[in-house]
Order: C-alpha cells, then structure tokens, then sequence
C-alpha cells in the first residue's frame, strides 16, 4: 500500500473505532462540538466531557512526540485570523445542531437523514470556501 494512503487510512479507521467506542459506552455520539461546548457547562457528565477533550489534546501531544512529521507545522496565519476561524466554526456547529464529526462520522455512520444533508452541506461550503480562497483570494497558490 502506498505510504500517502496508509495515514489517512489508519486514522479513519481510529476516529470511526473512537466514535463507536464512545457510543457504545456512553450511549451518545462523539460530537466534538457538543462534547467540547458541553465541557464549558454545568452538566451532569461534565467529567466525561473534560477527559474526552483531555484525550484529544494529548493525542495531540503524543503523535507531535512520536512522530513530529505526521502533522504539520506552524502555518503563517495570524493568531486573530485562527481565532476568527474559530469563532466562525463553533457559530456554526451550533447553528447546525452538531459539527463535522458529530454528523459526519457518527450521524451518517447511522444514516441519519439530517446527518446526510449537514454533512453534504458541510462539504459543499468546504469546496466553496476552497475555490474562493484559491481562485479569487489568491489564497494558498
């Protein structure tokens, strides 16, 4: 197998297992948005809430020990424009009742209907905001 091929594989199958894992043992779905948005609440499963975002964080920090050329470096973006983006994706997990990993692996994984199109809305704006960028903006060229 290709080696460009093996990494996105290898981590599809570990956020899929992550999810059904989380399902399966806490009877809900792996909404990082919910489950990030949640931790900043008072509510009930708070404590759940907080490792699961402890979890990612030190994933995080592992692979970057492990294996540094697995993720990329530090871009050139300002930090306001990140915070920006930020904001802009948190407005818009909440406005879409879930974020990409809430509807895209674990709704469709389901086939949830509302999954289905939040998701084919999602990467429709992707492609969108990618052409723009690219084509207009002169972004990334």
């Amino acid at each position: 197998m290709h080696v460009d091929v093996l990494a996105p594989l290898v981590g599809g199958a570990l956020m899929g297992a992550a999810a059904s894992l989380f399902l399966w043992t806490h009877g809900r779905a792996a909404g990082i948005a919910g489950l990030y948005g949640g931790a900043l609440e008072r509510v009930s499963d708070r404590t759940i809430r907080l490792a699961f975002n402890a979890g990612l964080v030190a994933s995080g920090v592992v692979v970057r020990w492990l294996a540094p050329a697995t993720l990329p470096g530090g871009g050139n973006t300002s930090l306001g424009v990140v915070l920006l983006a930020g904001l802009l994706v948190g407005f818009g997990a909440r406005l879409g009742s879930g974020c990409t990993s809430g509807h895209g692996i674990c709704g469709v994984s389901r086939l949830s209907r509302r999954a289905i199109a939040a998701t084919g809305v999602f990467m429709m704006m992707g492609v969108l905001t990618a052409c723009v960028a690219r084509h207009l903006l002169g972004v990334g060229s």
